[in-house]
């Protein structure tokens, strides 16, 4: 990858480049440069991702920006692994206590939206652009097009959102646990005012799985901010992540 000249200074011509991350924002490239340890990210997303890092700081941990140079992000290694790997216990509530912390902060101070209005605009474009692999749907969404989940979506659209500030794209590897005890949420781009279910729905499809219950009731415990949890809504969320 070709950086802009203002990033030579951190990152030395014998560094090496490797695809070590794929999330919301794209591949983040690790960056081994003589004793440190860098993450770039480029293009929208990254500069998207860089506005989110900047008003976070403060209010959850998150990675540090070591430079900015538009469109090139550059993020320093948290030097921590992610939650898949955990015990199905203490995934659960690292996940649920780490959501409730971003999800209790002020609705009011966010600058982002992600309401469902911009989210299904964004997805309506998706669709009509053809930007949606349709093989990548889950069990029971196979066989069925990204038009047909669509109309779907536009059908059934909830008629009320319990807005939160919301992460977008909530799942274990997306949370990495420093021997400090205190969780680090990645991968922003998609950060913004939102339903709650949002993230409830992609947490939730990740720890039913492999996991089973223990993992999920631990989550739930540990989140704490929702009596009952509404399946249909845990349902359209996680219908409407197919799009994005």
């Amino acid at each position: 990858m070709q950086v802009p000249d203002r990033l030579h200074w951190l990152i030395e011509q014998d560094a090496s480049w490797s695809g070590d991350h794929e999330g919301a924002s794209g591949t983040a490239l690790r960056v081994v440069s003589g004793s440190k340890i860098f993450y770039v990210k480029h293009g929208p997303l990254a500069r998207a991702e860089h506005l989110r890092l900047c008003w976070l700081h403060g209010r959850v941990p998150v990675a540090e920006v070591v430079a900015f140079e538009d469109p090139f992000l550059v993020l320093a290694d948290v030097g921590a692994p992610s939650l898949e790997a955990a015990a199905p216990a203490d995934l659960g509530a690292v996940l649920g206590r780490t959501l409730r912390v971003l999800h209790e902060l002020s609705v009011a101070e966010c600058p982002f939206d992600g309401r469902l209005s911009v989210v299904l605009e964004r997805a309506g474009a998706n669709v009509r652009d053809g930007l949606v692999d349709s093989d990548d749907f889950d069990d029971d969404h196979l066989g069925l097009t990204p038009e047909a989940i669509y109309e779907r979506l536009l059908a059934t659209r909830p008629p009320i959102e319990d807005l939160v500030v919301a992460h977008g794209d909530y799942t274990p590897s997306n949370v990495l646990l420093p021997a400090s005890g205190e969780a680090v949420v990645i991968d922003i781009p998609a950060l913004g005012v939102a339903d709650r279910y949002r993230d409830l729905a992609i947490a939730h499809r990740y720890l039913s799985e492999d996991p089973g219950t223990v993992a999920w009731e631990a989550f739930l415990s540990a989140y704490g901010l929702v009596d009952d949890i509404e399946e249909e809504r845990l349902y359209y969320y996680r219908l409407l992540d197919e799009l994005l």
